[in-house]
């Protein structure tokens, strides 16, 4: 059974930088990505950062300012976040995709991110 604990999250001024970190009781290697997905209030679910096939891809409004790295011996992810802005609040989700089922996910409870300006 896979499961995705967040920790990290808090409250914070604009301009500061949190560190939110996912611990996966598989091994993430396994997986064809992992990543970390923002939901701010009311609206939907959205990429934020992933690293899938060596590489990493982030939303461009986290670019320069969020950096996600993974430990495949600890099976931990990291989103190092950096210059945060209130656009920044909400729930923040760890991720893993499988490569089979083509498309199956897997879900962390969620740590809240709020950003006061």
């Amino acid at each position: 059974q896979v499961q995705l604990v967040e920790s990290g999250g808090g409250l914070v001024q604009a301009g500061g930088s949190l560190r939110l970190s996912c611990a996966a009781s598989v091994s993430i290697v396994s997986f064809k990505a992992v990543g970390w997905y923002h939901q701010a209030p009311g609206k939907q679910r959205e990429l934020v950062a992933q690293i899938t096939g060596g590489r990493t891809v982030y939303a461009e409004s986290v670019k320069g300012r969020f950096a996600i790295s993974s430990d495949n011996a600890k099976n931990t992810v990291v989103l190092q976040m950096n210059s945060l802005k209130p656009e920044d609040t909400g729930a923040y989700y760890c991720n893993l995709e499988a490569h089979f089922p083509a498309g199956r996910m897997y879900w962390g409870q969620g740590t809240q991110v709020t950003v006061s300006s």
